[in-house]
């Protein structure tokens, strides 16, 4: 493929990897970090460090691979299909599944899902385990994610997700009741320096911004709608958490026991909007919320 020319002129001081996370559509750190080792990036025409600090006068030259074919094998799996055609699919996913085959969860996924209900038919941007995947939510977060079934529509959809044409929006109901009626979280999200499988909030890491707003208030919790601005790992459950109102069963940034009726964390991917890939045209999307959630709002209400 032909290599793709970046300014770093608004990125000095910034780490090669960072950037690239930054700049280039669909790219991730850990992503970054092997093309650079791999010789695909080129700083001024040289080879570099993932760790070289740029000064902002550079042009960094990034040669994509290939979009790898399939490797997860189809599977029969019901999906909860919202919205689908030639180029993009859109599913309510339920809480407990998982979104692609990664170590310990070797098949019965989303993407093992995907590729038996579209005969195959996903993009590869994303590599041999992810085709079709554009974003993820977590295995124990349930409703709308968008897959792209061709490379140009996958193309399309994540240059949206990094400027948030992509517009996410979610519900949850919380442990506590936040001051006021709406409010916005911006702090910065990594991994949690004490324990690398968690997220955290972190000076220096990645911008995230969460807004939310209060739907209904309970004793002892709150229903509240959010919307992110940005999609860092655990984004909501970090922020949420961080101001002092976990999710209610999130046994990783709140209480350790799970909460009894509910399958994970109490958080909806409620409602998705984004341009279509081929016509331009805004797709608004929305799906109730499932009947965990309902079921615990009536039990909270009482």
């Amino acid at each position: 493929m032909e290599p793709i020319l970046l300014k770093a002129d608004a990125f000095a001081g910034a780490r090669l990897d960072a950037f690239l996370a930054e700049a280039a559509e669909g790219v991730s750190r850990a992503a970054a970090a092997r093309l650079i080792e791999s010789g695909a990036v080129l700083v001024d025409g040289r080879r570099a460090a993932k760790s070289l600090r740029l000064t902002g006068a550079e042009t960094v030259a990034l040669t994509l691979p290939e979009p790898e074919p399939a490797d997860a094998a189809p599977q029969d799996i019901p999906l909860d299909v919202v919205y689908e055609d030639a180029d993009v699919i859109v599913v309510n996913k339920p809480a407990g599944l998982v979104v692609h085959p990664a170590p310990g969860h070797p098949d019965g996924t989303l993407v093992n899902a995907l590729l038996h209900h579209c005969a195959g038919s996903l993009s590869g941007v994303g590599g041999a385990l992810r085709p079709g995947i554009v974003h993820r939510i977590d295995r124990d977060t349930s409703g709308l994610i968008v897959a792209a079934k061709n490379d140009a529509a996958h193309r399309a959809l994540a240059a949206q997700l990094k400027d948030h044409t992509l517009a996410r929006t979610y519900e949850c109901i919380v442990v506590g009741s936040p001051r006021g009626e709406s409010g916005t979280v911006d702090a910065p999200i990594a991994r949690d320096p004490r324990d690398r499988k968690r997220m955290a909030v972190v000076a220096g890491g990645r911008g995230a911004v969460t807004h939310w707003e209060v739907v209904a208030r309970y004793p002892g919790h709150a229903h509240l709608r959010c919307r992110l601005e940005t999609g860092r790992t655990h984004q909501i459950r970090v922020h949420m958490a961080h101001i002092g109102h976990p999710i209610l069963g999130d046994t990783v940034y709140g209480a350790k026991k799970p909460v009894p009726g509910l399958t994970g964390q109490c958080l909806h991917a409620v409602a998705l909007r984004f341009l279509h890939p081929r016509t331009g045209e805004a797709v608004e999307l929305s799906c109730p919320l499932p009947e965990e959630f309902t079921a615990m709002l009536k039990k909270l209400s009482r």
